[in-house]
C-alpha cells in the first residue's frame, strides 16, 4: 500500500494546525470527540472489510457455532415437557 498521500495529507494538516495556533485562530475542524467518532467508524468499516475477505458467512457461522449444542435438556417429566403452574382464578 502506498502511504505517500496519507503522509502528505497529515503533514499539510499539521502545518495548517501550527499556522492556526500561531495566528490565534480557531480551527474550523470538528471537535476532537467528533474526530474520534470518525476514527471509530473507519476502524469498524476496515475490520468488517477485512473479516469479509478472510471468511465466508458459512465459515464464520461454523466458527461461532463450533462445540455449541442446541439440544434441549430433558426435565424430570415424561416427554421432556414441564407443566405450567396453575393460575389462581378469582
Amino acid at each position: 500500500m502506498n502511504y505517500t498521500p496519507y503522509l502528505v495529507s497529515l503533514g499539510i494538516g499539521l502545518g495548517v494546525g501550527v499556522l492556526y495556533a500561531l495566528l490565534g485562530t480557531r480551527s474550523p475542524a470538528p471537535p476532537v470527540i467528533a474526530l474520534l467518532g470518525l476514527l471509530g467508524m473507519l476502524i469498524g468499516e476496515t475490520a468488517v472489510s477485512w473479516a469479509k475477505s478472510k471468511f465466508t458467512v458459512q465459515e464464520a457461522a461454523a466458527h461461532c457455532l463450533h462445540d455449541k449444542s442446541f439440544a434441549t435438556a430433558k426435565s424430570g417429566t415424561a416427554g421432556g415437557t414441564r407443566e405450567m403452574p396453575a393460575r389462581n382464578r378469582t
